[in-house]
Parts: structure tokens; sequence; C-alpha cells
């Protein structure tokens, strides 16, 4: 973990709390499908509803960084925020 950090509105944070809140309420959902031995397909169901919560949050967060974080990087000229970016997207893509 770094140990930089980032400003994001009050409308923002409160956002991506929420979302996190609903994934995890689906997580704990998809755990108690397994505990009461649920059909398979319908529990398959329920994590593919979860990587595509967790991928519209990863969007929205990497959307934020860029227009903030790589944004104001940039103008300082810090080029290493370019190669972290790059490294980035590389791991939400694989």
């Amino acid at each position: 973990m770094s140990d930089k950090h980032t400003y994001r509105d009050q409308a923002l944070h409160r956002a991506l709390i929420n979302r996190l809140s609903r994934i995890e309420g689906q997580v704990r959902g998809v755990k108690n499908m397994v505990e009461n031995d649920i059909y398979c397909i319908d529990i398959l169901n329920q994590t593919a509803a979860i990587r595509s919560a967790l991928n519209a949050f990863s969007a929205t967060l990497l959307e934020q960084h860029i227009r903030s974080c790589v944004k104001a990087g940039v103008g300082r000229g810090d080029e290493e925020v370019i190669e972290e970016l790059v490294d980035t997207i590389k791991k939400l893509t694989k």
C-alpha cells in the first residue's frame, strides 16, 4: 500500500462507500447461499453480479484517479504517475 493520499469530494466519497457496502452485502448473500446449498447456477449468477459491481466501482475510481491524480502529476512533470497508471490498467484488464 502506498503512503500517497487522494482527496475525494464528499459526494464521490459517499458514492464509493455506498457501492462498496452494496458489494459487501452481495458477498454476504453469496456466502449465505453456499451455506444453504442453493443451486450452483443461482450462486454463479450472483458472483457475476458481484464481479460486474466491482468492475463498475473500479471504473469509477480509475476515472476519478485520471482526472485528479494523474492530471496533477503530469502537471508537475511527474512521469512516474503515467507508469503507475499503465501498470494499474494492465492489472485491471487481466
